[in-house]
């Protein structure tokens, strides 16, 4: 009996713990953040071209958004972003290079982490690298059935 009791206890004591960490408000100050865009297509570009874009973004909260870390998910694209915490109104940049040198469809995120209340958030690169088309000089045509003209 006292096995049930200790039991009943310890589940009640994990249901009243979980639930009164879901009740927390939430901080209407808090820091926001807003992308005026979340995908950048590259579309159909050459292999070796530029692969840099920037994904534009603003605090819309009414506390300073600090990023805490942008990663990518693989080594081929590389992003940057501010270390300096961004003031309520103002925006910034998250640089990302893509690395054109592989040849086929690209579909990359980048996850931005920080103290926004939308966290994380995820972002997109999208495209098609192809092949440079090949320089090769037309070769001359030569009609076989003409008569050679004298000097």
């Amino acid at each position: 009996m006292k096995k049930i009791a200790l039991l009943i206890g310890i589940i009640a004591f994990a249901f009243f713990t979980v639930n009164a960490q879901t009740d927390q408000p939430e901080n209407p100050n808090a820091p926001d953040i807003s992308f005026d865009k979340l995908v950048h297509d590259y579309g159909t570009i050459t292999q070796d071209a530029n692969g840099e874009c920037e994904f534009t973004f603003t605090n819309t909260g009414k506390e300073p958004l600090v990023l805490t870390n942008v990663r990518s998910s693989c080594g081929c694209t590389v992003p940057s972003w501010p270390r300096q915490p961004i003031l309520p109104g103002k925006n910034d940049v998250i640089k990302v290079k893509y690395a054109t040198n592989r040849l086929g469809v690209i579909n990359k995120t980048i996850t931005v982490e920080s103290n926004a209340k939308t966290n994380p958030v995820t972002l997109r690169i999208t495209g098609n690298v192809v092949a440079p088309p090949s320089e090769t000089i037309p070769e001359k045509n030569i009609d076989q059935n003409s008569t050679p003209v004298p000097k």
